[in-house]
């Protein structure tokens, strides 16, 4: 959460925080307003995300019947049949991650591109900063009813397990939506307390990665070609010289 932040604020302590945000009232500028529909369709998305996840029930039962009849074959089946759109629904919630953090790369560029400081942004770039409130309203109300529900972890570790014994079987895995190689990353995702707030603390790490590897790209290069677009970042970029600024980023900049 504090990388989050962190992004989007390291400049208003130095201006006192002196601005009003009217997140009630705020609509996105023509500027804003590409950006702008591109989170509002994830975030209505992330609505109906958020009701399948309220009323995700699991199939603890028909898993209870199996696991205590391990030789009945039709309890076998009925568990599997039970658990498997379940775990087809995991895998929705699993790949509107991979979609948020798309989108949440997008927005910190927008929210922090050089044409005026972080502060300036949330003062002229309203609607944008509270789509940004909301994405992370979303992150810790599905967080927190995944933490609640431990019907999702039981589910999909029943899924993985049965998925192992056809692979050991010889049965084919190929009519299943979520095969053994989704269902790996799946588990990493799922095996978090706070899966979707860690997915946006990974993409925040790795936009500001990104403005990392693309200076030293330009170190990289023969000093005659892109000495000018150093020079240019050296003595135009703003927050270079604040505290605040990353020691790494201020060091491939020194001449």
């Amino acid at each position: 959460m504090g990388n989050l932040i962190k992004v989007l604020t390291r400049d208003i302590d130095n201006n006192s925080g002196n601005f009003f945000l009217d997140f009630e009232n705020a609509q996105p500028t023509e500027a804003e307003k590409q950006q702008w529909e591109q989170v509002n369709e994830v975030l209505m998305e992330a609505q109906g995300i958020l009701q399948d996840l309220q009323s995700y029930s699991g199939a603890g039962e028909a898993i209870r019947q199996a696991i205590q009849q391990p030789n009945d074959e039709r309890v076998q089946e009925t568990a599997w049949a039970a658990v498997v759109p379940l775990v087809n629904k995991l895998k929705k919630f699993y790949e509107f991650s991979v979609k948020l953090e798309g989108t949440l790369h997008g927005l910190l560029g927008f929210l922090t591109s050089a044409h005026c400081s972080p502060t300036q942004h949330l003062e002229q770039e309203q609607a944008l900063a509270r789509q940004f409130a909301e994405i992370l309203h979303f992150t810790l109300r599905f967080d927190e009813l995944k933490m609640t529900n431990p019907a999702i972890q039981n589910d999909f570790s029943y899924y993985r397990r049965t998925l192992s014994r056809m692979r050991i079987n010889n049965m084919t895995e190929e009519e299943n939506e979520v095969n053994n190689e989704l269902a790996n990353r799946m588990s990493l995702f799922y095996a978090n307390a706070t899966p979707m707030l860690k997915t946006l603390s990974d993409a925040t790490t790795k936009f500001v990665s990104e403005m990392k590897g693309c200076i030293k790209v330009l170190r990289d290069q023969p000093p005659n070609r892109v000495e000018g677009l150093l020079n240019a970042l050296r003595y135009t970029t703003k927050h270079l010289h604040d505290e605040t600024t990353s020691k790494q980023i201020k060091n491939m900049l020194q001449v």
